[in-house]
């Protein structure tokens, strides 16, 4: 068995690697917004747009998460405020009717609805609507 002579290894400095002394990258909320919604926009995985931007792929999730919640907004703190968006909304009946025969609450005979997102959705319901299928079918162009 080898001796090491007392005191050998403290006197010895410890000195980093080349190349590793990377100092912590703090990212601007607009710059945050800029990644995640070329994320949105792209044909391109994630995983490659961090890694063309120098970021973690996890991090970005995660902006993509605080970006749909609304909290990487223009103005800070408008987080609560964007996440109900009231959409116009137009009724047209094609022939008025003097008396309505009653109807089931949770469906309704002859009724469209044109539900529009520029930009993302057009959906046409018609026919007999149960509230469940229109309710599911919000729930589903709002993520």
């Amino acid at each position: 068995m080898a001796s090491w002579p007392l005191g050998a290894w403290m006197d010895e400095e410890v000195k980093a690697a080349e190349g590793t002394s990377r100092q912590r990258r703090y990212w601007t909320t607009e710059e945050k917004r800029r990644i995640v919604e070329l994320t949105l926009s792209s044909t391109l995985s994630v995983a490659s747009l961090a890694r063309q931007h120098g970021v973690n792929a996890n991090q970005v999730f995660y902006w993509r998460k605080l970006y749909h919640a609304g909290q990487l907004g223009r103005d800070e703190g408008i987080g609560q405020a964007r996440s109900v968006q009231l959409l116009p909304v137009s009724v047209d009946r094609d022939e008025p009717s003097e008396a309505e025969p009653e109807q089931s609450e949770s469906a309704t005979p002859g009724l469209t609805i044109n539900i529009e997102i520029p930009g993302r959705a057009l959906v046409s319901l018609e026919g007999a609507l149960d509230a469940a299928i229109v309710r599911a079918v919000l729930e589903s162009l709002r993520g």
